[in-house]
C-alpha cells in the first residue's frame, strides 16, 4: 500500500473540491449546489453520459441521479453513514496531527475494502465465464 500523496489528501480541503464541479448540472435555487456538494465531502466525477455523478473522496461511495431538491449531506449520510469525513464535527484545518492520522486510517479502509470488492468481483466474472466454457465443452465432448 502506497503512503498517502499530495493528491489524494488535497480533497480533504472544501476549495479542492469544489474546483472539481465544473459543468456541475445544478447551480442556483437547488439544495446540490457545487458549494453544498463539496460540503458534504463530494467531488465531481462526470462520465459523457452521466454528468451528475459525484463521489465522495473519503469513503469513495458515488451517487447519481441527483434532483435539484436533494440534500448532499443527507444522501451522503443515508448512503453510506460509516464514513467518518460526513460526522467529522471539525474543519480539516482544526485537526490535530493525531486526528488527521485516525481519519486517514480509516480512509485507508475504504480504499482497501473498495478495491478488495472490485477483485472479487473481476475474479467471479472470470470463474463464470471459465465455468460456461468448461460446461460447453463437457457438452460438445457427450
Amino acid at each position: 500500500m502506497e503512503p498517502s500523496n499530495e493528491e489524494e489528501t488535497k480533497m480533504y480541503f472544501y476549495e479542492n473540491r469544489l474546483k472539481t464541479y465544473v459543468g456541475w448540472p445544478f447551480d442556483e435555487d437547488c439544495s446540490c449546489t457545487p458549494e453544498n456538494m463539496a460540503k458534504a465531502g463530494f467531488i465531481h466525477t462526470p462520465l459523457e453520459n452521466s454528468p451528475d455523478i459525484a463521489k465522495c473522496f473519503f469513503c469513495l461511495k458515488e451517487l447519481e441521479g441527483w434532483e435539484p431538491e436533494d440534500d448532499p449531506e443527507k444522501e451522503h449520510n443515508s448512503h453510506s453513514s460509516s464514513c467518518h469525513f460526513i460526522v467529522l464535527k471539525k474543519s480539516v484545518e482544526e485537526l490535530t496531527v493525531e486526528e488527521f492520522l485516525k481519519l486517514q486510517k480509516e480512509r485507508q479502509k475504504f480504499i482497501i475494502n473498495k478495491s478488495c470488492n472490485e477483485a472479487i468481483t473481476k475474479f467471479e466474472e472470470a470463474a463464470k465465464l471459465r465455468r460456461a466454457e468448461l460446461i460447453k465443452t463437457a457438452m460438445d465432448e457427450e
